[in-house]
């Protein structure tokens, strides 16, 4: 194994259609929610996103909470409300998300409401644009929001490929976007966060320096959990690292070869399906 620059490319067909659906349909739309994974709550801001919603009033979801450090996902909050955003940490799976998104949604939408009111309006649903980058936990949230299968959800990027409105209460209307990712990444360290967390395709990524920069910061910030995991002794080279979990697991080919293909695709199943416990892959502090 030799390391090597980050080199991917994936901005798809309907990524190009979905923005720019969603500049036109920004003019419908009184609010936007924006997901971020809460593991990574500044790679996954897309700069795409923050450009064409600058106009309109914010509400910033961390989701995944379930994965990610408690102590630094606070951190995270108040780092991101400095920036003059309402920011909520989920759980989308277990947490009330209705009573959560329909609160945030009336107090951001609060003054524009009141208006409507004294002019004898009577207001109508807050329509929001759902929006992040792909396997955030868009349509998990809109069919919790639903309580029913009102769009496709699944833990894989590319699901979502059109805009879709959902009605989910007399309230609130979301309307449902592909994750769009940004064309080019100008910090490689975005990319392998992205990478980490699932946001893109693993058939484009180059999986081994993935598995090295999630080792890197393994050994770096939670040595205890790849020594707990994999009963390996630490050294601080991520490459012997990798080679001693292939010797732990037994993932030998002929003499001593050690099958790399299959080592770093379980190092990386191991980290996806929360097998190291919760970990937040972006400190607010290093930022």
């Amino acid at each position: 194994m030799s390391e090597r620059k980050l080199n991917i490319n994936w901005f798809p067909g309907h990524m190009t259609k979905a923005k720019r659906e969603m500049e036109e349909k920004l003019k419908l739309v009184d609010m936007v929610i924006e997901l971020r994974d809460a593991r990574i709550p500044s790679a996954s801001a897309n700069p795409l996103l923050a450009d064409l919603t600058k106009q309109k009033p914010r509400l910033i979801i961390m989701s995944k909470a379930d994965k990610a450090e408690p102590i630094y996902s606070a951190k995270w909050v108040e780092k991101l409300s400095k920036e003059g955003v309402r920011v909520v940490v989920m759980d989308l799976n277990h947490d009330n998300v209705i009573k959560i998104v329909s609160e945030a949604a009336r107090e951001l939408m609060k003054a524009k409401l009141e208006r409507q009111i004294r002019r004898g309006i009577r207001p109508r649903p807050i329509r929001s644009m759902v929006a992040g980058v792909p396997n955030v936990g868009k349509s998990t949230l809109i069919n919790r929001m639903a309580k029913k299968k009102a769009v496709q959800a699944a833990d894989r990027p590319g699901v979502t490929k059109a805009l879709q409105w959902v009605k989910v209460s007399k309230e609130l209307e979301l309307l449902d976007t592909p994750g769009v990712l940004w064309p080019k990444f100008d910090d490689e360290q975005i990319g392998l966060r992205l990478a980490v967390s699932g946001a893109i395709r693993d058939e484009i990524l180059p999986l081994e320096e993935v598995a090295v920069f999630a080792m890197k910061f393994l050994i770096q910030h939670k040595p205890e959990v790849i020594e707990e995991r994999y009963q390996v002794t630490l050294s601080d080279d991520p490459y012997v690292m990798l080679e001693r979990i292939a010797d732990a697991r037994g993932y030998r080919l002929k003499g001593d070869v050690w099958d790399e293909k299959r080592t770093i695709e379980t190092f990386i199943r191991d980290i996806r399906d929360d097998q190291l416990g919760r970990i937040t892959w972006e400190l607010p502090d290093e930022m």
